[in-house]
């Protein structure tokens, strides 16, 4: 039996022995093409915009068509790293599909090189087919692929025996492997060489902003938040701080690549049905008005019950209403005719928010502070909305740029386009801090603490019970205001054994949280959070 095979494209015999090498380096080949195309458009995105790049564009896209349930298991699994995971998924469904085609070029190195141009294509698709999407988005994943295909083609080149020179190394391979090496190290420098630049010319553009940032002096509110009463946090260990730091403030938003906004360039645009003078303002402008601070607490309507997805934090910014009364909107109760307020974010984010709700008299803010420093880029730099009383994806806008009044019979935001309720009032919840689930105290007085919330309602109650047993009253701590999360804590006599911890709160309406399990989707979860223990 020969040990030899025909080449399908030259004719040229191949050994057997050397086959699983031409793969090998074929299935390499693909991947140096593959990092070429990400390193090029990488380069290319940083001249076009950051957000224009392939991987976050398929990523935006893969997010934007992710079922509601899908997307919901995500954030409640690999919280704030569920972008992480998405990006990671992407780059090996693309080693996969590199290694892929580069094994084609062994048989059709045409029809392989080419194949490549399938990546460009979902890049550039993806890219203009976002909500921000512009026709220069398609550039970088059409740049890259386009270079690809090239260079795949070029090394496929090397692998073919009709390339093996008569004598030495490469003809007992059975093709050019000195060539293949000197040209697959070539490609995968000049790559690493595009990328680095990319990534040098995307960090002076957002050092840019990182210094407008870091130069911005917050105003002194001529309206300061009062001050937190002494007792509003009861300092229990385990127990979530009355006041979320920044850095530990939940991010749930669909945005892989957080956006980096320069101060100076920054614009609100505020028009639409019933503005009469529509009104554009910078940050400065916005900061040379009355500053309003107040403790806002904002829950997320992934939240499970019990989840992480709810943080307090004191914002510094100007009251929304002012701003859209300046503007000649009146709200529906006053006959106003639009009845949706739709803020746009930078990102191309639409949160589609109810006039009547920020007009009403509460606290909805134009925030640009945050615990006493300007907004944290991942929180929404340099202004946002807050909106409290309202979960976060019907309020509260990051990177905010445009608002637009019109109605909900008229246009559906982002969420509602994907099966999310258009009105989405917090729910009545309380959570239970410590101890921890499955945590072992021991007998005695255990103390068992958290934190309720009801926006714009207030906590009045919280009760605690165990295994199934009466419930007793928990002490509260004191009140901070009605649109900020109440600590509590109950003294557990706790007996040995194993034992399951329930918790209810009532708001400031007198209604008390449902016992009924919903998830959370469409608007928001109900049910009581309750921890297992074993007390030893």
């Amino acid at each position: 039996m020969s040990e030899d095979r025909n080449d399908p494209e030259s004719g040229a015999a191949v050994p057997r022995r050397s086959r699983w090498v031409r793969a090998a380096c074929a299935a390499l080949g693909g991947v140096i093409a593959g990092f070429c195309a990400l390193a090029v458009a990488e380069l290319v995105a940083a001249l076009v915009r950051p957000e224009a790049g392939p991987v976050t564009a398929v990523g935006g896209a893969v997010i934007d068509r992710t079922p509601p349930a899908l997307k919901d298991f995500a954030v409640r699994n690999f919280g704030t790293n569920d972008k992480l995971v998405l990006e990671l998924g992407i780059l090996a469904v693309l080693a996969l599909f590199a290694v892929a085609v580069g094994l084609l070029t062994l048989r059709h190195r045409l029809a392989g090189s080419a194949a490549v141009l399938v990546f460009g294509a979902v890049g550039a698709v993806a890219a203009i087919g976002r909500p921000e999407g512009q026709v220069s988005d398609a550039l970088p994943s059409v740049v890259g692929a386009v270079l690809a295909a090239g260079v795949l083609y070029f090394l496929a080149g090397r692998l073919s025996p009709a390339a093996a020179p008569s004598s030495g190394e490469g003809a007992a391979t059975g093709f050019d492997r000195r060539g293949f090496v000197l040209a697959a190290s070539a490609a995968a420098v000049v790559s690493a060489g595009a990328g680095l630049l990319g990534r040098r010319l995307t960090s002076a553009v957002q050092a840019g902003a990182e210094a407008s940032r870091r130069d911005l002096k917050l105003p002194v509110p001529a309206s300061p938040a009062p001050a937190v009463p002494a007792g509003a946090d009861l300092e229990i260990r385990g127990l979530s701080p009355f006041v979320t730091p920044n850095k530990d403030f939940y991010r749930v938003d669909t945005a892989l690549v957080v956006p980096r906004v320069d101060a100076g360039a920054w614009r609100l645009r505020i028009h639409g049905k019933g503005v009469s003078r529509p009104v554009t303002l910078g940050l400065r402008d916005l900061m040379r008005r009355k500053a309003v601070e107040r403790d806002i607490t904002l829950t997320c309507v992934s939240n499970e019950v019990g989840g992480p997805y709810v943080g307090n934090a004191r914002w510094l910014g100007v009251r929304l209403a002012d701003l859209l009364r300046e503007a000649g909107v009146r709200p529906p109760s006053e006959g106003g005719p639009a009845d949706q307020l739709v803020a746009r974010s930078v990102d191309g984010m639409t949160i589609g928010t109810p006039v009547e709700d920020v007009m009403d008299g509460r606290e909805a803010l134009l925030a640009f502070g945050m615990n006493g420093e300007p907004l944290p880029f991942a929180h929404g730099f340099p202004v946002r909305m807050v909106v409290p009383g309202l979960y976060g994806y019907v309020s509260a806008c990051k990177w905010i740029k445009d608002i637009e009044l019109t109605t909900f019979d008229a246009y559906d935001a982002y969420w509602v386009k994907r099966t999310w309720s258009r009105r989405a009032p917090v729910k009545t919840q309380a959570r239970i801090d410590t101890p921890r689930p499955f945590a072992s105290p021991k007998a005695g007085t255990v103390p068992v603490a958290g934190v309720a919330w009801a926006q714009h309602r207030g906590i009045t109650r919280v009760e605690v019970r165990v295994d199934g047993g009466p419930w007793h009253p928990a002490r509260l701590a004191a009140p901070a205001g009605r649109d900020v999360w109440r600590q509590w804590v109950w003294e557990w006599p706790a007996t040995p054994g194993s034992h399951t911890l329930e918790v209810r709160a009532t708001d400031g309406t007198g209604t008390t949280q449902t016992a009924r399990r919903v998830g959370t989707v469409p608007d928001g979860a109900t049910g009581r959070h309750s921890v297992v223990v074993d007390v030893s």
